[in-house]
């Protein structure tokens, strides 16, 4: 019999493991992509879909994903939703082919969408005392925030001592531990509705919108922004989007029921976590591509460069971000972690051609570890908090169909500019590693006012709401 009082801090740490499983391979594959590619006889456009068919299916599925753990139960879900990644981390480690790979790579971007979808529903399940929920959310929020330059990190080291294999047949072990784990530790507790009614037309509309719109996005710089091609699926995307809301406000047992958008916090939640999924792109995937081609870094190098910033987003998301919270509230420790990590981009804005790393890297990586480790405690904590139980699962859905939306658009726009101002400083006479350089600059910028324009709306438009004092720390 589960004892929530005896097992909830283990149940946590159970989910934290999962999900960590899940953010490591939106980041792990980038640093091995170059081993793939010569491996496989990937060309330069073939190679993007080993992320994209990932990005793909776990943008679209998400929604879907968080709506069948409220009505069949999150832990049943969630079991369901790591079974399938494991299995299809285990054919992606074993393919020998292109379209093998690919192909994996799509069913394990379901999985992962659907164990993210239900892991915050879980924890929220998990943790209902206010104190408790904040200090449980500082430890998700670190693994959630912080996987990605994780991933980085064990990228390079698994692709430089062993091979690029490795870097999907590591989840075997984990997700075989994580489920067994999970039939001991996880609740069973659901509400079952008294009729299970599944919103068919809802589930495919937005799951085909969110698709189509994540493909427009991501393939945006290669077919270009005003093609046929991106502006035509943008258009049936929005079309759908509308189809689906219309469907929404007439089904009896609606998808997302549109209420939910009426909770002001949720919304304005999402919305600060577009802006900061966008600049937070910018920190693990161009930073990471500017070390190497720039400086010159290997891809463990790069790695060891990110341990600083996850070193002190642990600090501060387990230790302080909790205590933050309960004394100020959810606005000024998010606006002020925002605040950090847009100055820590700022930074990043101006490293030099021969950069230093102890003057010209380590202050942007404290800067960002501080900001990441404060302000997703509280961020996650705005949109989830004013949810009613049996909705936790498609609120979750919409927390991370945001930042997985914002991340996509926000990496596009930034690739773009980037991608012009390199051309623009290579056309007027500069080195190519100049123009590389002065474009990633840029971007840098850009992403940095994307955190500060989160920092912003977080400090006018979220509407507090104090955290009960606690004395268990």
């Amino acid at each position: 019999m589960f004892s929530v009082v005896s097992n909830k801090w283990a149940a946590l740490a159970v989910l934290c493991l999962g999900t960590l499983m899940i953010v490591l391979d939106t980041t792990i594959v980038n640093v091995a992509l170059p081993s793939i590619k010569t491996n496989l006889g990937f060309s330069e456009a073939s190679l993007a879909w080993v992320v994209n068919a990932y990005i793909l299916t776990f943008g679209g599925f998400l929604m879907l994903g968080g709506r069948l753990g409220d009505l069949f139960g999150h832990r049943r879900i969630f079991l369901i939703g790591l079974g399938v990644f494991t299995l299809a981390s285990l054919a992606c480690g074993l393919s020998t082919t292109q379209w093998a790979l690919i192909s994996a790579r799509a069913v394990q971007g379901i999985g992962g969408a659907i164990v993210s979808a239900v892991s915050l529903s879980l924890m929220m399940t998990l943790f209902t005392e206010p104190a408790e929920r904040a200090k449980a959310m500082g430890y998700f929020g670190f693994v959630a925030a912080g996987g990605g330059s994780v991933g980085v990190l064990l990228g390079g080291l698994l692709t430089g001592t062993l091979n690029w294999h490795a870097i999907f047949l590591v989840n075997i072990p984990i997700g075989i531990i994580v489920f067994i784990m999970s039939l001991y530790l996880l609740p069973k507790i659901h509400q079952r509705p008294e009729k299970i009614h599944l919103d068919v037309a809802g589930a495919i509309t937005i799951t085909l919108a969110l698709m189509l719109a994540v493909y427009a996005i991501v393939n945006g710089n290669e077919v270009g922004w005003t093609s046929l091609q991106t502006l035509g699926l943008l258009v049936v995307a929005v079309i759908l989007l509308a189809t689906f809301l219309v469907i929404e406000s007439r089904v009896r047992s609606p998808l997302i029921p549109l209420s939910l958008f009426k909770l002001h916090n949720l919304a304005t939640a999402n919305v600060i976590g577009i802006f900061w999924a966008a600049a937070m792109f910018a920190l693990f995937f161009l930073s990471a591509l500017y070390l190497q081609v720039v400086l010159g870094y290997s891809p463990l190098a790069v790695g060891l460069a990110f341990l600083p910033a996850n070193l002190i987003m642990g600090f501060f998301s387990f230790s302080l971000s909790a205590k933050l919270v309960n004394r100020f509230g959810l606005k000024r420790p998010l606006s002020i972690g925002l605040s950090f990590a847009a100055l820590g981009l700022f930074l990043l804005a101006r490293i030099p051609l021969q950069g230093n790393f102890l003057i010209d890297i380590l202050p942007s990586m404290v800067l960002l570890g501080i900001g990441a480790g404060i302000a997703f405690n509280p961020m996650l904590l705005a949109a989830m908090n004013d949810v009613e139980p049996h909705e936790s699962g498609i609120a979750s859905g919409i927390v991370n169909t945001a930042f997985m939306m914002g991340g996509a658009l926000g990496l596009a726009i930034l690739a773009s500019i980037a991608a012009a101002r390199t051309a623009s400083v290579l056309a007027s006479g500069a080195s190519p590693t100049a123009s590389l350089a002065s474009g990633y600059h840029v971007a840098f910028f850009v992403g940095a006012l994307f955190a500060l324009l989160a920092a912003i709306l977080s400090a006018t438009l979220l509407r507090e709401k104090r955290v009960a004092q606690s004395h268990s720390y």
